[in-house]
């Protein structure tokens, strides 16, 4: 092997911790390049120096914290990598030194906040005409390049979820526990049904699939993606990042952990990251070392096709703690072969800039395996109505069409009865008081078969799940859900739109005297702007009107008028 001592070198900061080792480990195999080991610790930066041939990989010692230009042009370095971390909550005073120094810089953070404010560094950059990258990790490189490559041609996008669920041996250092109890309970900003929530970190507890590895927990993670996805996919109405531990008694126990935080008993679980990482680590010896990672998104294709489309990878004997390493070394391999096409100059996340292809390739010396998977499901009207929902205008087709969810906004009035009985009904149900030129917004997320529908008229909201009736497929037999109560629905499709009467209703699976039913006239049109129309009244037995509202929506990425 020739001596590569004297080439500028790729220093990797952290060079010796969980993600770092695999990291050089990659490049050692996979690139000739020299590698330098970095951290405030020389010994475990020697020890990881040694494990690979000689001259190949060097270290020294460095505080990131502290690192100067200085010290880095005296390195002899083609490219900066901060593989240390954690970032959450940290200054990148390591990409602001690598700039100043004229080297090109990237990152595997994951960090929200880091990455947020990661452009800071962009009039810098340019300056200096190097390119510096943030993310070059799963989130956000991995999981945009896996969107880009699964929606590209589509019309439109219209939900994204991403989850990341590790094995329970992978290794799990200080650093990634403070990293993850830093978010669990606290509010976490989220893009869901067309608007932004705060929802508890940890929290939208769900069974997610991993096909070749099962179904495991999952709840919501802060990450760079919770802002860069509906960012690069406007039209989205919902993007959900969850992560998950494979252990029910861990992943559980840490959402549980996380309620005193989320009734502001305590500020945070930082304080507890030694105890809850000694606890994992006693066991460790259950469970297994297969990790996976899945992205989904589901849209419109471009022959306007509802389509759900999902990427995912599993990781086998022990290579998932490798799946971060990935974009980075594929960036990497980039940056530094002067025939590739160059990166554009600036500080900018790492998205948009790695095919999927070229961050796959570097799975190939790995037990690692990916595959997409694409299906056209079926809108649950259309599956209830069969035929007879072509025949319906096109407005009436695109609310009742979406897979993904959807968000309509328009402008509605409202007729409430009168009297005690229609009041305190009205309360229970929470439906919204006589108004007139109110502004309504509805947004549409189907759930496992179902949908469920959030009504907003003005700042009154009342929500009902529609689900199939018992088989009503393909016969237009519908359950609309209120709470404890439920109406079965009979629907009429035709050239002028849908109609709705009430069949029957129910207490829970009780079935309810049809005396005593109530009774619903609803239709849907298309009014002379061509916009979908809805006109829906409901009474009772012997109280009569309890509410009438009617009005126009449009889709919320059109003009409302």
């Amino acid at each position: 092997m020739s001596d590569v001592s004297r080439e500028p070198a790729v220093l990797v900061v952290g060079g010796s911790g969980a993600f770092g080792s695999r990291l050089v480990a990659g490049l050692v195999a996979t690139t000739t390049v020299p590698v330098v080991v970095a951290g405030r610790d020389l010994g475990k930066a020697e020890a990881t120096a040694r494990l690979h041939p000689a001259g190949r990989v060097r270290a020294v010692r460095l505080d990131a914290a502290a690192v100067t230009s200085e010290t880095l042009t005296a390195l002899c370095l083609r490219l900066v990598v901060d593989a240390a971390g954690p970032f959450q909550g940290t200054e990148p005073r390591l990409a602001r030194a690598a700039i100043a120094a004229g080297l090109p810089y990237l990152d595997l953070a994951d960090a929200r906040d880091f990455v947020a404010d990661f452009d800071r560094l962009d009039g810098e950059a340019r300056a200096a005409g190097v390119a510096a990258l943030t993310g070059a990790s799963s989130t956000p490189a991995l999981s945009n390049a896996a969107l880009d490559a699964l929606t590209a041609g589509w019309r439109r996008v219209e939900a994204v979820s991403v989850a990341i669920v590790p094995g329970n041996r992978a290794p799990r250092g200080l650093s990634v526990m403070r990293a993850i109890l830093s978010y669990a309970g606290q509010p976490v900003r989220v893009f869901r049904d067309g608007a932004w929530e705060q929802r508890p970190g940890w929290g939208l507890l769900t069974r997610i699939g991993v096909p070749g590895l099962g179904r495991r927990w999952a709840a919501l993670c802060e990450t760079p993606d919770l802002d860069i996805v509906p960012a690069r996919w406007p039209q989205a109405r919902s993007v959900v990042f969850r992560a998950g531990l494979e252990l029910s008694l861990l992943h559980l126990g840490l959402w549980l952990a996380s309620l005193p935080v989320r009734l502001r008993l305590l500020p945070s679980l930082i304080p507890f990251a030694r105890p809850f990482l000694a606890m994992a680590g006693a066991l460790d010896r259950f469970g297994s070392d297969r990790g996976g990672m899945v992205v989904e998104a589901l849209g419109r294709d471009r022959d306007d096709r509802p389509i759900q489309a999902t990427w995912s990878l599993v990781a086998q004997a022990g290579d998932g703690p490798s799946v971060p390493t990935l974009p980075a070394l594929a960036a990497i391999r980039r940056m530094a072969d002067p025939a590739a096409a160059p990166v554009p100059s600036g500080a900018r996340a790492c998205v948009g800039l790695l095919p999927l292809a070229a961050i796959e390739a570097e799975m190939r010396r790995l037990r690692i395996e990916s595959r997409v998977d694409v299906w056209h499901p079926q809108p649950l009207f259309e599956r209830a109505i069969g035929a007879g929902f072509a025949a319906m205008p096109a407005p009436i087709r695109v609310l009742h069409g979406a897979t993904g969810g959807l968000t309509f906004a328009g402008e509605a009035e409202v007729t409430r009865g009168s009297g005690l009985a229609v009041g305190l009904l009205a309360t229970f149900f929470r439906l919204p008081h006589t108004t007139t030129a109110c502004p309504v917004r509805v947004t549409i997320r189907p759930e496992r078969g179902t949908e469920l529908w959030t009504r907003r008229f003005g700042s009154e909201r009342f929500s009902s799940v529609m689900s199939l009736a018992p088989g009503g497929e393909g016969r237009s037999l519908f359950r609309e859900r209120f709470g404890p109560f439920s109406m079965d629905l009979a629907v009429n499709a035709h050239a002028q739109g849908l109609d709705m009467t009430v069949t029957g209703w129910r207490l829970g699976p009780l079935p309810l005297p049809r005396s005593l039913s109530p009774a619903t006239r609803a239709s849907e049109r298309v009014d002379e702007h061509g916009r979908f129309s809805f006109d829906v009244a409901l009474l009772l037995p012997l109280v009569g009107l309890l509410v009438h509202y009617r009005g126009w929506l449009v889709p919320e990425w059109e003009d409302r008028r």
